[in-house]
């Protein structure tokens, strides 16, 4: 199952590339989701409604994807997780470009840890990315994402593909310098997320996923999740040890070799096959 938030913060199902608006179930599940929950309401409540999701999107009337404005598919995530050198190749590349690195910075993931990115930094893939410092290099970043679908903590890798509700694609904007990571990347608009979220049952193997990004017709990044450092599984056992995860959760799971500074003006696109793709602008 495809699922999108469009518009005015409205619930869809994609059903042969149509939006259904599904909004009054999502009614519904937030009225009975606790205010202080940890977790997103529709990503919590996905194993028992998604069989009513799916009859209320066959009696929808369908909407075309160019008619909406497509919103992040996760309306409220806990945390924005985010893994760092986590593809060989990009490592190789960030050591050879001081623009890139920057500052001496550890290659090794355990070592320099997930990070967080602000939840503020979310937008959809029908918003614009606005750079916020024009005087210093702006990177795109494609990746991968996860989408956390149970309550966990110290999952070990046999069990970690059972906490996943799905999957979805990401930008990991970053400003190069030498502030930490979660300062550089927690920029308004530096966290993209879309085009929908897509359950864990339509993809096999998330360790073999490939995708591509391009900048302005250029393909950029190039890639398969199978050359990640810490595969989809190394990665939930990790970041379990340090965070309780909790359904809704997102987290990036490292970008390939690739990267390249981005201005306004520019216009990214990503495309994966076993997920869909989006286009989005870069603004001043």
């Amino acid at each position: 199952m495809k699922i999108c938030r469009f518009d005015n913060d409205r619930l869809g199902v994609i059903v042969d590339g149509m939006v259904r608006d599904v909004t009054a179930a999502q009614n519904e599940i937030r009225a009975a989701h606790p205010y202080d929950a940890k977790s997103d309401a529709i990503i919590a409540a996905l194993p028992e409604w998604r069989s009513r999701l799916a009859d209320m999107a066959v009696d929808a009337a369908p909407i075309t994807l160019e008619s909406v404005n497509l919103l992040p598919p996760v309306a409220r995530p806990g945390k924005l997780m985010a893994a760092p050198v986590n593809y060989k190749a990009h490592i190789d590349e960030a050591q050879a470009d001081p623009g890139i690195r920057h500052i001496e910075r550890t290659t090794k993931i355990r070592e320099a840890g997930i990070f967080l990115k602000s939840n503020t930094a979310l937008i959809g893939a029908g918003g614009t990315i606005p750079i916020r410092f024009p005087d210093r290099r702006n990177d795109h970043e494609f990746e991968f994402v996860i989408v956390i679908g149970s309550e966990c903590s110290r999952v070990k890798q046999a069990d970690a593909l059972d906490v996943i509700a799905g999957y979805t694609l990401g930008l990991d904007m970053t400003v190069r310098g030498p502030e930490d990571r979660s300062a550089r990347k927690s920029c308004d608009g530096y966290a993209v997320l879309g085009p929908w979220f897509v359950t864990a049952d339509e993809i096999a193997d998330p360790d073999d996923v490939s995708f591509r990004g391009a900048v302005n017709g250029d393909i950029k990044q190039d890639a398969n999740t199978k050359d990640q450092v810490l595969s989809i599984r190394e990665l939930i056992e990790y970041a379990s040890e340090y965070y309780t995860l909790y359904p809704g959760d997102v987290m990036y799971t490292g970008s390939p070799e690739g990267v390249s500074e981005v201005k306004a003006g520019d216009e990214l696109h990503f495309v994966c096959d076993q997920i869909g793709e989006f286009r989005i602008g870069v603004g001043a």
